[in-house]
């Protein structure tokens, strides 16, 4: 657990006791800090309620003033809740679990930090590089909006590397991390009822860099606001331009789990962060090679019938599933879900490659419509099973079905992971 001891002694209100809330909980209680933990969930409130030294009660019906802080969860939106107003009004900082360990890394062993963000990608490139880190020797840890509770893993011993996912809500709640290498992968329009428009977006992600100190490196596309190739690095370490290119490491086609337009930027920015790192090119080499890929994105789920199954769950907007379609060469798509917009326009330079198209979700209708000019057959299959069944039953060898929904799953999923699982489950069904 990481714990700072000037939390002893402090007043903290946390709101939402989902995994991060509660290594919140459990680390600063364990630091000493007197903590009021809420969750509109029951049985959140009797896992708080287990913490020794924790006050289970509503914090908007407490005095927050001169509390050092209200740590929320992600998920709550700054701009509408009410609580997050109640806090700022009595001048309390609103913060999430980052920053806090922001405030804990002066009692850490010497450390790098890598913070990665950007709208799509940033999953795959954290743990890429963190494989490359393992696979080199070094200590590291990953966390942020994937795998374990930063708060929740056991401290790094000295020159290892925390590797931190960051979306924009999490950023929001962040004011001190100074990022060693701080990487922007891409903008694309997304949570737009989050902020004041795109520009408010934007702005939300730049703040990754503000926070860097001078001696610190930048990794971000030379367009910030296009999710392609090429990249600017700026480094004081004397990295200047490296990353740009990685052809002696081998190409592409070598790296399994690594396919994809996208992937091939989210392979150069890692190389780039660990060759800033000092990582050498046999390491790098050999962890682009053996890297296994995450659940849900771009990930091989069954070939049947010398048909390829591929979830490609996590592609929750039009801008990451286009990469999926580029990947592939004649596609069985099931496309569809809780939408984010009214067009699939990114999509648009792939559906050459979409043999049918299966529309599933409350986008079903719309997409259908927008795909029937553009695609050979489509079908409005409605839930995923049937798509499943009626793309496997199309496909033929060499082909690929392929679920990159563009969409959100909470039209008919409790997440993306969940229609992941329901999308394994329905090819693990099929005769």
């Amino acid at each position: 657990m990481i714990t700072a001891a000037h939390w002893a002694g402090q007043r903290y209100a946390v709101l939402g006791l989902a995994r991060s809330g509660m290594a919140t909980v459990r680390a600063l209680a364990a630091a000493g800090a007197h903590v009021v933990a809420w969750d509109s969930d029951p049985a959140a409130r009797e896992r708080a309620e287990a913490v020794d030294g924790v006050i289970v009660h509503d914090p908007a019906l407490l005095d927050l003033t001169g509390a050092a802080g209200l740590i929320v969860s992600p998920g709550v939106p700054l701009n509408t809740h009410p609580l997050v107003a109640q806090a700022r009004a009595a001048g309390v900082p609103v913060i999430g679990d980052i920053e806090l360990f922001a405030q804990a890394r002066a009692e850490l062993p010497p450390h790098k930090v890598v913070g990665i963000t950007g709208t799509n990608g940033k999953s795959t490139t954290t743990a890429l590089v963190h494989h490359i880190l393992k696979t080199a020797g070094v200590p590291t840890l990953m966390g942020g909006n994937i795998g374990l509770p930063i708060l929740e893993q056991d401290p790094l011993p000295e020159n290892g590397v925390y590797v931190l996912e960051l979306s924009s809500y999490q950023i929001d709640l962040t004011q001190t991390l100074d990022c060693d290498v701080a990487v922007l992968l891409n903008i694309t329009p997304d949570h737009l009822d989050r902020y004041d428009g795109f520009e408010g977006y934007v702005a939300s992600k730049m703040r990754l860099f503000a926070m860097q100190s001078e001696t610190s490196v930048r990794v971000e596309p030379d367009d910030r606001l296009s999710p392609t190739d090429p990249f600017d690095i700026w480094s004081p370490w004397g990295a200047d331009g490296i990353g740009r290119d990685a052809t002696e490491l081998g190409t592409q086609a070598d790296w399994p789990a690594l396919q994809g337009p996208h992937n091939a930027q989210n392979a150069l920015v890692s190389v780039a962060v660990t060759r800033v790192l000092g990582v050498d090119e046999t390491n790098i080499s050999a962890a682009l090679r053996t890297f296994s890929g995450l659940p849900h994105r771009m990930e091989r789920v069954a070939e049947r019938n010398g048909v390829a199954f591929v979830d490609d769950s996590k592609a929750t907007n039009p801008e990451s599933a286009a990469p999926a379609l580029g990947a592939f060469e004649r596609i069985h798509w099931i496309v569809g879900g809780k939408r984010k917009g009214d067009d699939l326009d990114a999509c648009a330079p792939y559906l050459d490659r979409v043999v049918a198209a299966y529309t599933i979700g409350e986008a079903a209708e719309l997409f259908a419509d927008i795909l029937t000019p553009k695609v050979p057959h489509v079908e409005r299959s409605g839930d995923l099973a049937t798509a499943v069944r009626h793309a496997a039953a199309a496909a033929r060898p060499g082909e690929t079905v392929l679920l990159s929904p563009a969409c959100a799953s909470f039209d008919q999923f409790r997440d993306y992971e969940d229609r992941g699982r329901a999308f394994r489950a329905a090819v693990e069904a099929l005769d």
